[in-house]
């Protein structure tokens, strides 16, 4: 592979829309799927004498998002104008932040890549600045490659969103998709962002070069652009990484260029020369004051930081002695672990119990109908009672099984599955003897065999009893009087 010559350099501009519900210098909506220009105003048109106000909610998203990224918050900050023409930026100009960003000086651990040696990587954030979002074009084809025209929809234009600049941290593609999933897990427990990447709210741009081994210069940068999932952006990185080296191994330059990410061919193609920030022509924006934000301000945003994925995995460790596996994979998704926490609160028993189901039953049928946490009809309640009904015998924890698909599939109470398929645990021990006795007499060579010693032939029985009940025998109070009668 060329490759193995190779230290491979990434840097991860990650753009995140704010769950603002108003734009970010406008009263105009930010909800989604809204009919095509529809909520737009003179403001977020750009049209002549207007003026932009900041959304505070804004402001102290940005700082919220900063603070959980380890940021340092500036005191004074500004807005510039980013001048360059695209169909989709009316003004011609975007408002952003260049030289004086919100926050700086931050960082992320991520698992290194195991092949690089393991252990944890510290990902510096460079800085996470506000701007606004442009408008989108729709394309008459399936993307900008193949179009012969594009429609513009001014609706997303002027949304409130945060940039988020990594230093040149990242050693592979894999430690890319491992960056990227931590960040939108950060974001996702801090409530700044849906990050819903269908719906274009958390968006990559990928920097990467090459450099051989053991040399400290950076070789020459191409930025990669159109990836739709951290899927993409691992493959069209390992690509661009490959079509850098063989570039370089046949004495070939490098030419910085911004490149598009092609699903289809699963190749990184040529869009344009590199832009720097000089080709962009930043200014102070005339029309915003600058941003000053006191201590205090940063204290009281500080406090709303929720209990975030790291702290959370340890207390479920700790206190709930949930083993370590289990705690990661329920942290790592925030409506998981919210879900998690909502069934907890309400069941008095053990929340391993909880977790056990959460990781067998409910992940199985999430993963099978291909559906998000938050679509389960299942409410933390229901799920509670359902456990309190095998707890007190009331159903066994195979029956507790199928109601649980049962509740899955239409959202119903457990005890009212349970009275109308009549599902009810038999523990009487009276109807389970004249039961047990059936299955003695149909399994006379079962039984030869455990007085012979097979202690294994006794499960079997248990099982013929569960089967003679369809499932709803007490396997407990089966085993005990089965032991009685053949006197073991």
């Amino acid at each position: 592979m060329p490759l193995t010559d190779y230290e491979i350099v990434i840097g991860l501009e990650v753009h995140a829309e704010l769950k603002t519900e108003s734009k970010a210098f406008c009263g105009c909506s930010t909800k989604f799927g809204g009919r095509p220009n529809s909520h737009v105003c003179p403001v977020c048109l750009g049209l002549p004498g207007v003026l932009p106000v900041l959304n505070r909610k804004a402001l102290e998203y940005a700082i919220l998002a900063g603070l959980a990224l380890n940021c340092r918050i500036a005191e004074r900050s500004r807005f510039d104008r980013k001048q360059y023409f695209y169909p989709d930026l009316p003004k011609a100009y975007q408002i952003s932040q260049l030289d004086f960003p919100i926050c700086s000086n931050g960082s992320i651990d991520i698992p290194a890549d195991e092949e690089l040696g393991g252990g944890t990587r510290r990902v510096g954030i460079t800085r996470v600045h506000l701007e606004e979002e442009a408008g989108k074009l729709v394309h008459s084809g399936s993307g900008i490659l193949d179009s012969e025209y594009s429609l513009a929809d001014y609706n997303r234009g002027g949304i409130p969103l945060i940039e988020i600049v990594s230093e040149p941290d990242i050693r592979s593609p894999l430690e890319a998709r491992r960056y990227l999933e931590q960040l939108k897990l950060l974001l996702q427990y801090t409530g700044v962002s849906d990050c819903k990447m269908e719906e274009g709210s958390l968006r990559c741009d990928a920097n990467i070069s090459l450099r051989r081994k053991g040399e400290s210069k950076l070789g020459v940068r191409c930025e990669i652009k159109n990836m739709n999932s951290f899927k993409a952006v691992e493959a069209a990185l390992q690509q661009e990484a490959e079509r850098q080296a063989e570039l370089l191994d046949s004495g070939e330059p490098v030419i910085s260029q911004t490149r598009a990410w092609d699903e289809a061919t699963g190749t990184t193609v040529f869009m344009r020369t590199k832009e720097t920030s000089s080709d962009y022509r930043y200014f102070p924006d005339p029309d915003l004051a600058p941003i000053v934000v006191t201590a205090d301000m940063v204290e009281e945003i500080r406090r709303r930081l929720p209990e975030m994925p790291d702290e959370k995995r340890r207390r479920y460790v700790n206190e709930f002695q949930i083993p370590e596996y289990d705690a990661s994979l329920i942290c790592g998704s925030k409506p998981l672990a919210d879900y998690f926490d909502s069934v907890v609160a309400v069941y008095e028993g053990s929340p391993k119990t909880v977790a056990n189901w959460v990781m067998g039953e409910l992940l199985r049928l999430v993963n099978q109908e291909k559906i998000e946490v938050e679509s389960v009809r299942i409410t933390p309640r229901q799920f509670a009672a359902l456990l309190r009904l095998v707890d007190e015998g009331v159903i066994s924890g195979s029956i507790a099984k199928t109601v649980f698909e049962e509740m899955f599939a239409t959202g119903e109470d457990p005890d009212k599955i349970v009275a109308r398929k009549g599902l009810k645990q038999i523990s009487d021990a009276g109807e389970l003897a004249s039961i047990i006795d059936r299955v003695l007499a149909a399994n006379s060579q079962a039984v030869e065999s455990i007085k012979s010693g097979n202690q294994k032939a006794v499960g079997f029985l248990v099982g013929q009893v569960m089967k003679e009940t369809h499932g709803k025998a007490n396997p407990q109070i089966v085993n005990k009087l089965l032991k009685e009668r053949l006197g073991l």
